[in-house]
């Protein structure tokens, strides 16, 4: 089986996205044949014209396809730019191949930004997509028809596929390897690339830490300090209010001021991502590591996953430790 996967590109593209998708399907073939596998793939940057096709870093690549309706491939993934809305401006030719070309391609992806294109054609009217959450806003104003989820690493609608900035790009393509040749080979290439673990695509863009650094307000910051390194405490929104010396309503509402959430989702989804990385990376109890991120109970912290992740806390450990045998071994004493 060769399947035959086009990455599109243009003037002002963001190189590490498509350098990233093209070394995971590059790394698969190495892969497949290691693991004497039948199937490969057949990977070319592909755009308006072919050549070289300056890019975000100032770094060109070599288009070696131009863009055409009738040497179409089984998947094209079109990666995103920094100033997309002008990108998409300055190549309607890319709009116009993705609306009279989508529905004869067995896989049409947009990476970050690159969902623009995919919206100016029609393609996301209805559906649910994701981007960069840093042009999330611009995608919903301007194309209101689409169902901008900015939470997700990224989605899939039927043959439409989305996925949030840059390096999301990469998860995206390593579900694509395991859907095309199965979740051994996807593994193999995200542990030569050094992906830690292949992230569920459900798994939200947010990051504690991120948004802590991200954070104008000193004193907000300082209070999102230190709910990071005491989660596993019991907390309540009276007591970090009382940090900055504030009412617990003058407090919750500057809290979402700067970051855009409450102070009691932060916290839940910060125990989120310290139980993921505990799940991951080590062999404890699935009870500990509730108790171990400040969960009361597993059936909280459950709870929460489902909320934050779409999935188990039990799931995730079983799909994404390092260690699959005795993980499941360990899941049984919950």
């Amino acid at each position: 089986m060769l399947l035959t996967v086009d990455i599109v590109i243009y003037d002002g593209f963001k190189a590490l996205e498509a350098i990233g998708s093209l070394s995971v399907f590059t790394y698969a073939n190495i892969h497949l044949e290691r693991r004497g596998l039948s199937g490969r793939y057949d990977v070319k940057l592909a755009s308006i014209r072919r050549g070289e096709i300056k890019s975000d870093t100032g770094v060109s690549l070599t288009s070696a396809k131009s863009l055409n309706t009738v040497s179409l491939p089984h998947t094209a993934i079109i990666v995103g730019a920094w100033k997309i809305e002008d990108a998409v401006g300055n190549a309607p030719e890319i709009v116009q191949w993705v609306e009279a070309a989508a529905g004869r391609m067995a896989r049409t992806a947009a990476l970050c930004s690159g969902a623009f294109f995919l919206a100016a054609a029609g393609l996301l009217d209805g559906k649910r997509a994701t981007t960069h959450w840093a042009v999330a806003d611009a995608l919903k104003e301007k194309y209101p028809a689409v169902r901008v989820d900015a939470d997700c690493i990224f989605i899939r609608e039927g043959s439409i596929w989305t996925s949030a900035g840059v390096t999301a790009g990469i998860d995206l393509a390593l579900a694509l390897v395991e859907e095309d040749f199965g979740l051994d080979v996807a593994l193999d290439v995200a542990r030569d690339l050094v992906v830690y673990l292949k992230r569920p695509g459900g798994q939200s863009q947010f990051s504690s830490h991120l948004v802590s650094q991200a954070t104008h307000h000193p004193g907000i910051r300082e209070v999102q300090d230190w709910i990071l390194s005491n989660i596993q405490n019991e907390l309540s929104p009276s007591e970090m209010a009382e940090r900055l010396s504030m009412s617990v309503r003058s407090f919750n509402r500057c809290f979402r001021r700067e970051t855009g959430t409450t102070p009691t989702t932060f916290l839940s989804r910060a125990r989120v991502e310290a139980a993921r990385r505990m799940l991951e990376e080590g062999n404890l109890p699935a009870k500990t590591v509730a108790a171990k991120s400040g969960f009361k109970t597993y059936e909280a912290m459950r709870k929460a996953f489902q909320q934050a992740l779409g999935v188990t806390p039990l799931a995730y450990r079983e799909r994404f430790s390092v260690d699959h045998g005795h993980d499941q071994a360990q899941e049984r004493l919950v």
